[in-house]
């Protein structure tokens, strides 16, 4: 059995303070049920939090100094099986070393998917 997927968002608001990102549900991101895979839900958060803690740096390939995600903790509360997903990234707390950013994902309607909160080491 073979099983393919493709995941592309667009951060379409950048800040200091909060992240968001869009994402276009699509065939390369749906589960065999129609409906978007947990992974790719989890995916856009994790990224668009990274986008937050990195500030004004830009990533690259084989970069220094990227935040590693130590934590994560998820709550998938709904999902749906067209339209778009919405991931919006804040901080709870912004530290030199460690960071924790709260990133929840919306549907069509502003209707909660997921409550996702990581915790970002950077490494050296």
């Amino acid at each position: 059995m073979k099983v393919q997927g493709s995941i592309e968002f667009t951060v379409t608001e950048r800040s200091g303070d909060r992240v968001v990102s869009v994402m276009a549900i699509q065939p390369g991101v749906t589960n065999p049920f129609g409906t978007v895979h947990a992974g790719a839900t989890l995916w856009l958060a994790d990224v668009t939090a990274t986008v937050l803690v990195m500030g004004e740096k830009e990533m690259a390939a084989g970069m220094q100094g990227f935040p590693l995600a130590i934590s994560l903790n998820s709550h998938f509360l709904a999902n749906q099986r067209e339209g778009s997903f919405k991931a919006v990234a804040n901080f709870v707390k912004k530290g030199r070393t460690v960071s924790v950013v709260r990133t929840i994902v919306y549907g069509e309607l502003d209707k909660v998917i997921a409550d996702v909160t990581t915790s970002h080491v950077f490494s050296a």
